[in-house]
């Protein structure tokens, strides 16, 4: 049962709202004591790990890049951008992402786009700024729903990609339950939600649109 102390520390931690980093290698000690293994085995596996893992820390290399970028006006850049633009709505920019963000996740890109990457720095200033033109004078609903159009497209179009891990685990539950169906199957009705979500969230972009339009 000293295994298990290191879920206790987890959670005693989280509730006094200690760093969590602090936390977690805390409990993976104490977790790694009662099993029996030394300090330098157990810093090995933290070492193992991270090695395993690198990948995940790649994240922390474009931050920084995106951080400058932003600094020497790369939103002011994207506004003026669109400031330029005749005829570009917000709920055309909008749903021009979301076809962009569904489509490339159907493809296997889920990481080539996202809040950080390119919603906060590109696409929810260039929404800002289509609203603005069109009289809308509430920039934090512009960017909520830029974040929503993102989330929309990776959620309901990465499913169609036969490798993503929702298929793989959508394919193990149905296993479970006497249900075998190859990953493709799953892939190919994914598509027809896909479509409904883009037709949704697509009329409500049109909604926005002619309520700003009324408003002007």
């Amino acid at each position: 049962m000293l295994v298990l102390s290191g879920i206790a520390i987890i959670a005693l931690g989280f509730l006094l709202r200690f760093n969590p980093l602090l936390v977690i290698v805390v409990a993976a000690f104490a977790t790694g004591l009662a099993a029996g293994l030394d300090p330098l085995a157990i810093l090995a596996r933290f070492g193992k790990a991270f090695n395993d893992t690198r990948y995940v820390t790649a994240i922390y290399m474009v931050l920084p890049v995106i951080g400058l970028l932003e600094r020497f006006g790369l939103q002011d850049r994207a506004r003026g951008l669109v400031a330029g633009l005749r005829g570009l709505t917000v709920g055309r920019l909008l749903a021009g992402y979301l076809l962009f963000r569904q489509v490339s996740a159907a493809l296997g890109l889920t990481a080539i786009a996202g809040p950080a990457q390119t919603v906060r720095p590109l696409v929810a200033p260039m929404a800002e700024a289509a609203a603005a033109a069109q009289g809308n004078d509430d920039p934090d609903h512009v960017r909520a729903l830029a974040a929503a159009t993102d989330n929309i497209g990776l959620f309901f179009g990465e499913d169609i990609f036969i490798a993503i891990g929702s298929i793989l685990l959508m394919k193990g539950v149905l296993e479970g339950y006497g249900i075998v169906l190859a990953p493709f199957q799953l892939s190919v009705w994914a598509i027809p939600t896909a479509i409904a979500a883009f037709a949704i969230h697509g009329f409500r972009l049109w909604l926005l649109d002619r309520r700003l339009g009324r408003s002007r």
